[in-house]
């Protein structure tokens, strides 16, 4: 005898769904604001070694959160989080960049 298992299709599928990663509201425009000042100012996230310049990717995420909160009202708290996930993108971009 066997056992026979029944699948919901409607419950795997949003599951399927839930487990894709989400992206932050606001992030990609975070990090294009990001990159487009480093270019402007041209500020380098990588030195000529390899390693991070994590002021310079602290001061970009700063300001990338004054602006996602200004832009959207969220607190400080989500803003800087969001600030931080871009310019740290941002600097592992330019990491890649600098290697290749």
């Amino acid at each position: 005898m066997t056992i026979q298992r029944r699948i919901s299709w409607n419950a795997a599928l949003r599951d399927m769904r839930s487990d894709r990663a989400s992206v932050v509201p606001g992030l990609v425009s975070a990090r294009s604001l990001i990159q487009a000042l480093a270019r402007h100012r041209r500020t380098r996230f990588v030195a000529p070694t390899g390693a991070f310049d994590r002021a310079a990717i602290m001061a970009a995420a700063i300001e990338a959160a004054k602006a996602h909160q200004e832009r959207t009202g969220a607190a400080w708290a989500a803003s800087m989080s969001v600030g931080l996930t871009a310019a740290w993108q941002a600097a592992r971009a330019a990491r890649l960049a600098l290697s290749h």
